[in-house]
């Protein structure tokens, strides 16, 4: 089978007080799943895409839950791998008066081992940043990925995950081999010390298309821009890989290039508006 888009990375299980409150006052919690290549799959498979998702989980509960979560959204798990000798990742949420903090434990884990591999039949391989700074066989992983067919990448810094002096020039090289590139502007003024969307291209000048996001105020690719609608925010997490399925699937349907800007705002709206990584998709018929 042939797919519109395939999408490689890690997702984990996710730990989240409940009610929100710090970590170390203990108390319910509630398990979910999150993964930024994922998310573009979930809303891609939801607004019609034929998707793939390709990682690898362990043998155990929290894999289980991965797959079959992700899988709920249309998403073909299919290709996923279960590592009998490795675990799934978890993070937890540690919500505070100074904003939340997120603690990792993913080191070893299932798709950390994952290394370069023959992707299924796509249209489009969406990659991002995250999985580079797993470990040294999934950077080899993206890089070999990236000289298959037609690439998307989203930059996705964290910083959790590695220094800005170790990431900047890691994530500027594999930006360049991609065919469409997404990246925060607040991301590249931390990684590059650039300013301004024009700036990130002249950074950036290989890529196709070069989708500069700037929070609230909207979205640049070249010549072309298109402000953020006003929306209600209950929480930003999420709405970054859904800015890039709602693009994306506008580049799947060759629309013009405002309206794959516009499609990624509405998609990125519907995320905000939730809480968790992943929204269902309501009113959107006419995709």
């Amino acid at each position: 089978m042939s797919f519109d888009v395939v999408c490689v990375g890690e997702s984990m299980a996710l730990v989240t007080p409940d009610p929100p409150g710090p970590l170390a006052a203990g108390g319910p919690m509630r398990l979910d799943v999150a993964g930024a290549e994922s998310t573009v799959a979930s809303y891609l498979a939801q607004l019609g895409a034929r998707v793939t998702w390709v990682s690898a989980v362990g043998a155990d509960p929290l894999g289980s839950l991965v797959r079959s979560r992700i899988g709920s959204y249309g998403v073909d798990v299919s290709f996923v791998v279960v590592d009998p000798d490795a675990p799934t990742g978890v993070f937890f949420k540690d919500p505070g008066a100074a904003g939340t903090t997120v603690h990792y434990y993913r080191a070893g884990s299932a798709a950390s081992r994952l290394g370069p591999l023959t992707l299924p039949a796509a249209r489009v391989v969406h990659l991002s940043g995250i999985t580079p700074a797993l470990s040294p066989s999934c950077a080899r992983l993206v890089e070999a990925a990236l000289g298959t067919g037609f690439t998307s990448f989203d930059v996705n810094y964290r910083p959790g995950l590695w220094s800005v002096e170790q990431a900047a020039p890691v994530l500027a090289e594999l930006a360049r081999r991609a065919d469409v590139v997404f990246v925060g502007l607040d991301e590249a003024q931390t990684l590059w010390g650039v300013r301004t969307a024009a700036d990130v291209r002249k950074l950036l000048p290989e890529p196709g298309r070069v989708i500069v996001k700037d929070g609230a105020v909207g979205a640049y690719s070249d010549s072309e821009f298109v402000p953020a609608p006003v929306v209600d925010v209950v929480e930003p997490v999420g709405a970054g890989d859904a800015f890039a399925a709602g693009y994306l699937l506008g580049l799947l349907r060759d629309a013009p290039e405002a309206e794959r800007l516009r499609l990624g705002h509405r998609v990125a709206g519907a995320a905000l508006r939730v809480t968790g990584d992943v929204a269902v998709l309501e009113g959107f018929d006419d995709f």
